[in-house]
């Protein structure tokens, strides 16, 4: 899908609010790649800001020096990051606007080391998430309430004062309709991932993480060829292929997959066993197949069809996307108005020599 203009002001990697008109209120998307995965290899170069003998590794990581670079490499990158983000907020207070500014930091996954990004377990899914309001409102505490990345637009729009449309399923953790009840239960999935498919399904409540593997004859590793510029994933798969992996570490290159798998994260944080076939938990595991089988149903989801049938339904049958209806646009004396045939369709207008759209 293309974004139309009416989403945002701007989205970029050096988006902000200058050049708009005097008091027009902005709503800008400023897109950091400092910490993408991309940057272990890209800033192998920078100033190196923790010593590599010190950060802390997960046990799906050999203990050398190359996997320490890499995750020493990550934190300086955070780091970097935060020095960025420092300056955004400068520039913010020396406009007059940091007062007057709502500003949330996140993620869009897990970090993108090795065996986190790409995944549907916890360490996939948890992101950061930082909110600053006028005046330091809120500063210093903390939500604990479930949150998911489908509730950002509710939050937004009930910041603005605005309720939460119907098709939306998030909820507003924020705001004038900020809801009264939380998520029991965080999702999540996985289908394509560049040219590999692999079609998974989480759930996840305040202790377990039931996972639905649809494909239980592949893999879990996805051998994805854009990881492999990341010199500890290339160690990884030169250890795998001669055999000096450890149990642990060789979790990820089991040659099948198991249907249904399940983990205690509070306990089992790097959630290495799986309590799926222990008779202890077959109560928890009946109750969150049931949850996941329900939300497949609810949200509709279309995993489970081919892409090209799917794209077929979504083209109507052509062999590219259906384009909106031609406005309809009707002068006056004085007057403009703008209608557009196609339902649910975002109309937004220029203004003669302005380079933003403005949402009709």
């Amino acid at each position: 899908f293309t974004a139309p203009p009416t989403v945002w002001d701007e989205v970029s990697k050096t988006a902000d609010w200058r050049g708009r008109e005097e008091g027009q209120p902005f709503f800008s998307i400023i897109n950091f790649t400092t910490t993408h995965e991309s940057q272990i290899w890209a800033r192998a170069d920078h100033e190196m800001r923790v010593n590599p003998q010190t950060v802390p590794l997960p046990p799906y990581y050999p203990d050398n020096e190359i996997a320490r670079t890499d995750v020493a490499r990550h934190y300086s990158n955070m780091s970097e990051l935060d020095d960025q983000i420092g300056e955004v907020l400068v520039n913010l207070e020396e406009d007059g606007l940091l007062e007057n500014t709502i500003i949330f930091f996140w993620g869009d996954h897990g970090d993108g080391l090795p065996f986190y990004k790409r995944s549907v377990y916890r360490r996939g899914l948890h992101i950061p998430l930082i909110a600053r309001f006028p005046n330091k409102k809120h500063a210093g505490t903390r939500n604990d309430a479930f949150i998911s990345g489908i509730d950002f637009g509710p939050s937004m729009l009930s910041l603005a004062g605005i309720e939460t449309p119907s098709q939306m399923q998030g909820k507003a953790f924020l705001g004038k309709f900020n809801s009264e009840t939380e998520h029991e239960y965080i999702f999540g999935a996985r289908d394509r991932i560049d040219d590999d498919y692999d079609r998974v399904r989480s759930v996840m409540d305040r202790k377990l993480q039931y996972v639905k593997n649809f494909n239980p004859e592949l893999p879990l590793y996805m051998d994805v060829a854009y990881r492999k510029q990341i010199p500890m994933m290339r160690m990884l798969l030169e250890m795998r292929d001669s055999g000096t992996l450890t149990p642990e570490q060789s979790i990820w290159f089991k040659p099948t997959k198991t249907e249904e798998e399940l983990y205690d994260w509070t306990t089992d944080p790097y959630q290495l066993h799986n309590l799926a076939e222990d008779p202890a938990y077959s109560e928890d595991l009946e109750r969150l197949r049931g949850v996941m089988n329900n939300w497949v149903v609810e949200t509709k989801d279309l995993g489970a069809i081919d892409e090209r049938e799917l794209l077929a339904q979504m083209w109507n049958g052509g062999t590219e996307p259906p384009l909106t209806a031609n406005p309809e646009v009707i002068e006056t004396a004085g007057e403009m108005s703008i209608s557009c045939e196609t339902e649910g369709a975002s109309i937004a207008y220029r203004k003669t020599g302005s380079a933003r759209w403005e949402v009709y």
